[in-house]
């Protein structure tokens, strides 16, 4: 099975990287910085094209507003020379989380383990 996920590691663009964006990225990037979850950034070295080659499942939300921003060209100077003013009350960031065992369900949700009872509803009875 490892032989197999490590093929996959190339072939596939959900599996971090493709052979051809690791050959580009060898051929024409810079490495820039890396994020808390081990996502590596680069950018051209004519400093024009950036990009993100992700520590695992590729998904978009798992960069942080900071990197965002810089990837964007939003952020001249990279998080890991300027990194952006936090406030007391900002929370770290987290990656979106719908469509997983771990998306937010409201109160009285059929998604919850244990649905609360729905006292604000009474049900239609014939006479």
């Amino acid at each position: 099975m490892g032989v197999i996920d490590d093929l996959l590691k190339y072939v596939t663009w959900w599996n971090a990287e493709t052979l051809g964006t690791r050959l580009f990225t060898a051929r024409h990037g810079q490495k820039v910085g890396e994020d808390a979850q081990g996502n590596v950034f680069y950018q051209s070295k004519d400093g024009t094209r950036r990009w993100v080659i992700y520590n695992g499942e590729v998904e978009a939300s798992r960069i942080a507003p900071d990197w965002h921003g810089w990837l964007h060209h939003t952020y001249a100077e990279p998080p890991t020379e300027k990194p952006l003013p936090r406030k007391s009350w900002e929370k770290p960031h987290q990656e979106n989380l719908t469509g997983t065992p771990l998306a937010y369900a409201p109160p009285g949700s059929i998604r919850r383990p244990e649905p609360a009872p729905r006292r604000d509803y009474e049900a239609w009875q014939p006479e």
